[in-house]
């Protein structure tokens, strides 16, 4: 439910004040008409999505700015063509020769004026520095890749061969299942090949994760860290023209305040509306919403390297801990399902029989007993201070985990930092446990298993339990050498018992997606597997 008095406070707060990224509008009513307002929830963590597995930087930088080699179609979740007009897989699935469109133009930017169209060369140089150490920006912003790494993307691409400016060819040591629809993903953009050779010699190579240069239908204008970023409109966009000539994101962390500023056409669309408000604004006409049936889960992960939280009875008992009806009605407002594995039931190999415990103090109880803690302990439970697609409030999530525990005598600490902090923290292994979760990138089930729990993960930092099991890793391995799905199916059910068994992560719910914006708004896609795009938006203030 809204509150309205904190509501009514924040609109006369915000109406007596004014907003910098949109001051230039409110005196040009053509620009106005032309400009899209999106209420983001936060900063991006770098305007390079090869870097980061955020939603708040996925949302705010990829489909602005880049392009990949294919994409995922959001309505059907299959592959489909992008940069690559054309993709031939070789009769072992060894090897994808990819065909690039003609003519494609990066960014002209203050900051760079690019000499040619897209080659295959760029398609490399934007590879290079995922797969290869001696790469001159391998290591610039910090050289971990954690979606490339995490499924073990730069195992697998043995080889990147420039077969001639239009033509270039991937050859992997292993056939998988699922290579096409990990290169269709928000990560795997291209970048300038030119542009980076421009930043090496004037000895700033940094500037190319700072000062974005694309081939997207928007280009990057303006940054003002938790204020706003500018992007306008890429007058040479190769797939259409945009009815939009920029966008600006208003970055408002407060939940009220984005609300307050939809309300008094400060923004034009919001990003992720608490739970609490979905009701109060299904029921104003200005406004309309969308609902995307998701591909994420939010859950409870453990640091399987600490103590109490390396014995896997400990983990066990603590499943048996929380109670889903409880958290779905008073963190997702009824907006949810419980999950009943890490898969969402959308997915193809769902299972409908669950390997998630129901919720049973006495059961919980009896095990901590077994595992040497009849007594309980002290922990820390880390929870999320953004609001995401997977959990609104993670803060409200441990609170009632909280409850919970204690009656097992188990003192639960809540932390939380601001989020930078927070995800620095947490990549570094500080936690005892966490609430988090995760927006699928494609529709293939490995984009659940391998970023969460494999081994290579916990090294690059997308698995927030840092476990590591070989068998785990050789059922999902053997999921992906296959490409008939029933067989598929099973490796993955296979995979499922052991987290089943060993408890690395508890899942929790599988949330819908909203985005809501004004009735004067048109085409907003949103893609139930990440990201936003404003490439064929319209904004009609007549």
């Amino acid at each position: 439910m809204v509150n309205t008095s904190r509501l009514i406070h924040t609109l006369t707060v915000m109406l007596s004040s004014i907003v910098l990224a949109a001051c230039d509008i409110e005196q040009d009513s053509e620009l106005a008409t032309k400009t899209l307002l999106y209420c983001s929830e936060g900063s991006p963590e770098s305007f390079n999505p090869q870097l980061v597995t955020s939603g708040t930087t996925i949302d705010a930088v990829s489909q602005q700015l880049y392009n990949r080699l294919v994409k995922i179609n959001p309505d059907t979740g299959q592959v489909e063509s992008d940069i690559a007009r054309k993709v031939i897989v070789s009769s072992d699935a060894m090897r994808y020769r990819f065909y690039l469109h003609k003519g494609i133009e990066f960014h002209s930017t203050d900051y760079f004026t690019p000499t040619r169209t897209l080659t295959s060369s760029d398609i490399l140089f934007s590879f290079s520095r995922l797969l290869h150490e001696d790469n001159v920006f391998h290591k610039v912003g910090g050289g971990q890749y954690p979606f490339f790494e995490g499924i073990g993307l730069d195992d697998l691409i043995e080889q990147i061969i420039v077969v001639d400016d239009l033509t270039i060819e991937f050859r992997l040591s292993d056939p998988q299942a699922s290579f096409l629809a990990n290169l269709a993903t928000d990560f795997a953009v291209i970048l300038s090949e030119e542009y980076g050779q421009y930043l090496v010699e004037q000895g700033r190579p940094e500037a190319i994760d700072t000062q974005p240069i694309g081939t997207g239908p928007f280009k990057f204008s303006e940054y003002k860290r938790d204020h706003y970023i500018r992007y306008v409109k890429h007058e040479k966009y190769w797939q259409h023209d945009s009815a939009l000539q920029q966008i600006i994101f208003d970055i408002t962390p407060d939940n009220s305040t984005r609300l307050a500023k939809l309300l008094t056409k400060e923004c034009d669309v919001l990003g992720y509306p608490s739970a609490s408000d979905v009701g109060f604004l299904r029921g104003r006409p200005e406004i309309n919403m969308i609902e995307s049936t998701s591909m994420n889960v939010s859950y409870w992960a453990f640091n399987t390297e600490v103590e109490p939280f390396n014995n896997p009875k400990v983990r066990q008992a603590l499943s048996y801990a929380v109670d889903r009806k409880a958290i779905i009605d008073a963190v997702y407002f009824g907006l949810a399902q419980p999950a009943t594995s890490l898969l969402p039931p959308t997915s193809w190999a769902y299972s409908d029989t669950s390997y998630v415990n129901e919720f049973n103090l006495e059961k919980a109880k009896e095990l901590l007993s077994e595992a040497g803690y009849p007594d309980g302990f002290e922990m820390d439970i880390w929870a999320m201070p953004v609001q995401r697609v997977y959990n609104p409030n993670a803060g409200k999530m441990a609170e009632i985990i909280q409850q919970n525990l204690a009656e097992l005598d188990i003192e639960v600490n809540i932390v939380t930092y601001d989020w930078g902090t927070f995800r620095k923290k947490l990549a570094a292994g500080e936690h005892d446990s966490v609430l988090i979760g995760w927006l699928a990138d494609n529709s293939d089930p490995d984009n659940f298993f391998r970023p969460l729990l494999s081994c290579a993960a916990a090294l690059a930092g997308s698995n927030r339990s840092l476990w590591c099991n070989r068998d785990f890793d050789g059922f999902v391995k053997k999921a992906l050498s296959i490409t008939d799905t029933n067989q598929r199916k099973v490796s993955y059910q296979s995979a499922e018992s052991i987290i089943s068994n060993q408890v690395p992560l508890i899942p929790i719910a599988h949330a819908s997606r909203y985005k809501v914006h004004r009735d004067y708004i048109k085409k907003v896609n949103i893609n139930p597997y990440g990201g936003i795009d404003f490439s064929v938006t319209e904004k009609d203030l007549k």
